[in-house]
């Protein structure tokens, strides 16, 4: 059984979500409170899956597990706000090594850590669980599903850095901007407050591969893609293919109606990086680019 054919089956499984509220298959949950919408996602970060301890420390399995919970929360266009972090490890784990990658990301992205959980176990778990807010402005939080036929997809910076890094620590390199992409992503929030603000229609941060990412957003949408693959930023270093499918570069991938230049002047108006417009939505669900990336399997 592949990953997003046991999240679907569970989805099944449970009672569904009120009219107001949306729950499993998104970025995050968002859940309705006096204060507004409520943003509520969870991660895990397990040893020899998520981060391989030869090649990384401790504090950058910290950093990792705080922003790509961080991301789902800037895929919706949100902020963060509140983190409980749980830790299951053996005996000996460096628990303030690690709690120093966790301190230093919540800061980062000004959220507070605020309860969790310590266990003993075989291998090195940290779960997090993020609370954010969702509205701003009267804007409802980005889902998945709102994507149209004639939205442009953009993407939010160059692609690859993470798997390019990989590469090159598994050749022997410690350094370089590509080894640190992969030891600390970066979450990319205020990229994802401007996409909101800028009318996006969808969105979905690239954890699995720009390819499957994508493909779920198309999912959810229940619409199709033209993607010009050549027009895929690619950052220096990686190759096409690491950017297409290589996954754990927690940019965001967005659909928006109308002119690129009103979406182009949002993130200008932040001093941000400019998106890049990589294609359109299709009508046609069948129109579909590949959908390269990972995907975990229980079979």
């Amino acid at each position: 059984m592949q990953e997003f054919e046991a999240i679907q089956r569970i989805r099944r499984s449970l009672p569904p979500p009120p009219p107001t509220e949306v729950w499993i298959g998104d970025d995050t949950a968002v859940l309705s409170g006096m204060s507004g919408e409520t943003l509520l996602a969870a991660d895990l970060v397990v040893a020899g899956v998520h981060a391989d301890l030869a090649l990384v420390g401790l504090d950058d399995v910290g950093w990792k597990a705080v922003a790509v919970n961080v991301s789902d929360v800037a895929a919706m266009g949100g902020t963060p706000r509140y983190l409980v972090v749980s830790v299951a490890g053996p005996r000996g784990t460096d628990l303030d090594l690690l709690y120093a990658g966790i301190s230093s990301a919540a800061a980062t992205y000004g959220c507070s850590v605020v309860g969790g959980d310590l266990s003993s176990a075989p291998i090195l778990v940290v779960a997090v669980t993020v609370v954010g807010d969702g509205g701003d402005g009267g804007r409802p939080p980005v889902l998945r599903s709102g994507a149209s036929a004639g939205d442009t997809v953009f993407v939010t910076g160059p692609l690859g850095g993470s798997a390019a890094g990989l590469r090159l620590l598994r050749s022997g390199a410690d350094e370089g901007p590509l080894v640190q992409a992969h030891r600390r992503p970066q979450a990319r929030v205020a990229e994802g407050r401007a996409a909101r603000d800028a009318g996006a229609t969808a969105m979905i941060d690239v954890s699995d591969g720009f390819g499957a990412d994508l493909g779920h957003l198309l999912d959810s949408s229940a619409v199709g893609a033209e993607i010009d693959e050549d027009a895929l930023p690619v950052v220096e270093g990686a190759t096409r293919e690491e950017a297409w499918a290589g996954g754990e570069d927690y940019e965001l991938v967005f659909t928006a109606p109308g002119p690129a230049d009103r979406v182009i002047s949002a993130f200008a108006g932040r001093r941000l990086r400019t998106p890049v417009a990589v294609g359109s939505i299709t009508a046609d669900v069948l129109h579909r680019p590949r959908a390269n990336g990972w995907q975990h399997s229980w079979s």
